[in-house]
């Protein structure tokens, strides 16, 4: 059976879900799959190091988005150097796996997992590239890159940026698994004790549960609707949800949770980060309330749902969330995307494979 290798990158969970789906479409065609972590690959005091960067930037207002649109988007000298410090942890790593493993095709769904494979020498495999965000920077953008899957033409024109020949495929963004089956929003709501006929919020902000969600779940429920709020792997946040229930019946909290799809099933409305989530969302046909929380590409990401429709975008504050809820609550819900189904993405990818002389089936 040919055999395919993931790099995904452990920087939310984003990279992970979107490695997942292409294992999952590889094994339904017969190859062997096994996904790795570029962070963990670069050794465990570098990978958390690169970690703790990355958070401490998001953490400080401004910072992210200067080293984005000033360093990672034009491929300046301070992203391409750490690019390259990256890079001599990441080839040698990557060089063993694919001398035992021997993939006939490698999946980068990582920036820096993109740079490196493109350095290993003497390759035997064809590489292919997913992003999801709507402006992939430099980074992303590697020479030797067989072809490039992105989900919106937006996203194409920016792979174009770097590389006017790129090969290029269009796809629809691919869901986990349950968002394809997901529960009715009765028998949702039924299993989580939110009332059919009450007003129902899910609160989330990416898994490491970025912005005031405390504070603006308490707020939310204290506004009327049952609140299904979503801690990620943030533990902090969800000893700190756990504490706002006292006194609010309608406050549900969860930690890291496989719910998502009842908990997105049973609400009228998913506020959230920009991310893949909104892909979920639309696809059971829910509208979007978007935290302006994540910076750089983030932002991109943001504008480019406002533009497809069904959605509003607030700051963090917890009032400003509460009314711009209160608000979206009373607008008509979205039926859901054209591309919420298994075929769309399966297809897509199929033919990708195709175009890169790889059996489809």
């Amino acid at each position: 059976m040919p055999h395919a290798l993931l790099v995904s990158g452990s920087l939310g969970q984003g990279h992970d879900v979107m490695a997942q789906a292409c294992a999952d479409s590889l094994r339904a065609r017969g190859w062997t799959t096994s996904t790795v972590d570029a962070m963990a690959l670069l050794g465990q005091r570098a990978g958390a190091a690169g970690e703790a960067v990355f958070r401490r930037l998001l953490d400080l207002p401004g910072v992210y988005d200067a080293l984005h649109f000033s360093a990672l988007r034009p491929g300046a000298r301070l992203a391409l150097l750490a690019d390259a410090a990256a890079r001599a942890r990441l080839v040698p790593a990557l060089r063993e796996l694919v001398a035992r493993q021997r993939p006939e095709l490698v999946v980068s769904v990582f920036a820096t997992a993109s740079s490196a494979v493109n350095r290993l020498p003497g390759r035997g495999f064809r590489h292919l590239v997913l992003c999801t965000d709507v402006t992939p920077h430099r980074l992303w953008v590697q020479d030797g890159t067989d072809l490039f899957l992105v989900t919106s033409e937006v996203a194409a024109c920016a792979v174009r940026r770097y590389r006017p020949d790129a090969a290029i495929a269009v796809l629809p963004a691919p869901l986990r698994a349950p968002f394809y089956r997901p529960p009715g929003r009765a028998a949702a709501r039924a299993g989580l004790g939110v009332p059919a006929d009450a007003r129902c919020v899910l609160l989330m902000s990416g898994s490491w549960g970025l912005g005031p969600l405390a504070r603006t779940a308490a707020a939310l429920a204290d506004a009327g609707p049952h609140v299904l709020a979503v801690a990620g792997r943030n533990r902090e946040l969800e000893r700190r949800l756990r504490r706002a229930t006292d006194g609010r019946p309608r406050l549900h909290p969860f930690g890291y949770t496989d719910r998502i799809p009842a908990l997105m099933a049973a609400a009228d409305l998913v506020v959230t980060s920009s991310g893949d989530t909104c892909s979920e969302a639309r696809a059971l046909g829910r509208r979007l309330l978007l935290l302006d929380v994540v910076q750089g590409h983030g932002r991109d990401n943001l504008q480019h749902e406002l533009e497809l429709g069904h959605a509003d975008v607030t700051s963090a504050r917890p009032a400003e969330v509460v009314r711009s809820a209160l608000a979206a609550l009373a607008r008509p819900a979205p039926a859901p995307s054209p591309g919420a189904s298994p075929e769309a993405w399966r297809t897509g990818f199929a033919a990708a494979l195709g175009r890169v002389g790889l059996a489809a089936e």
